[in-house]
């Protein structure tokens, strides 16, 4: 297969995960609420699951590629904790809601119904805009989930690294990395719990079930771009490998434990034990969905 075809394949698997996210908003479709239990739940799977994929998918991928000291899969870890960092600084900077740091008490009737303790959280900007039609306030969001959705796109590309080679699983002609399989469904799985995060506010204010849908695909519509673009850097540059599998997994671990796991403790505030007993039950549910990876 050519480039062109493996450009697409990749774009394909990113743009999976992508449309995964709107799973999160599908219960509101049959129920008006969602149990916070389950909610927690599903943080803990996410969790379990990127943990598991990037220790023994990512990490052991990039030391199989790295000669002696595995230096460019360190700087990679430790590149995607700081491009982590980096993007949780600009939403905490850019405000596209009218509002700002020095005036926190100014509000209008656009941000009715978004919690303030979190005006700055790329969903809730997302929400006010979908509630508001407003687009050009949906595409500087759209700039800003590109930074924040970046890391996810990354591991989907990187995991395609051996594309066409030897030792994968069939698809559609092409032989697929089984690291690559497990890292699309990892990353889908994962925006699951995305997706309902976000359909929450918006159930609160009433928009339509197909709109939660929307939004929720829209915030992880850069994965699939994030994709592509490793891909074709790790095939460009074979001895960057290391780092790009690093990176991946750097910022994938960093992400569940600076937001998943937070996350998750807060849903689950007003449950038994704040949440901690679900959110462990569901990471190792998630920790051993990723078994088979052992044997990758």
């Amino acid at each position: 297969m050519g480039l062109v075809e493996n450009l697409v394949l990749v774009f394909v698997a990113g743009l999976m995960t992508a449309l995964a996210t709107g799973l999160g908003a599908l219960p509101f479709f049959v129920v008006d609420d969602f149990s916070d239990r389950w909610n927690v739940a599903l943080w803990g799977v996410a969790s379990g699951i990127m943990v598991s994929a990037s220790l023994f998918g990512l990490v052991n991928e990039g030391l199989a590629y790295s000669e002696g000291l595995p230096t460019l899969m360190v700087a990679g870890l430790l590149v995607g904790v700081v491009l982590v960092e980096v993007s949780d600084w600009l939403l905490d900077r850019i405000d596209v809601s009218g509002r700002t740091d020095d005036h926190p008490e100014e509000t209008d009737e656009s941000n009715a119904g978004v919690d303030p303790e979190h005006a700055h959280d790329e969903h809730a900007l997302e929400v006010e805009a979908f509630a508001e039609g407003d687009l050009k306030k949906l595409v500087l969001i759209l700039g800003i989930l590109t930074v924040h959705s970046f890391p996810e796109g990354v591991a989907v590309g990187v995991s395609f690294a051996e594309l066409g080679l030897e030792g994968g699983v069939g698809v559609l002609g092409f032989s697929v990395p089984v690291l690559a399989v497990f890292m699309t469904v990892a990353i889908s799985i994962h925006n699951v719990p995305e997706g309902l995060a976000i359909s929450i506010p918006m159930r609160a204010m009433g928009l339509s079930n197909w709109r939660m849908v929307g939004a929720a695909v829209f915030s992880s519509l850069p994965q699939p771009i994030g994709a592509v673009i490793a891909f074709a850097f790790v095939r460009w540059a074979q001895e960057f490998l290391p780092f790009g599998f690093g990176f991946a997994a750097g910022a994938m671990v960093y992400l569940v434990v600076t937001e998943f796991v937070p996350e998750a403790l807060e849903t689950g505030a007003d449950l038994p034990g704040e949440g901690r007993r679900e959110l462990l039950v569901g990471a190792l549910a998630g920790a051993a969905a990723m078994v088979p990876l052992l044997a990758v």
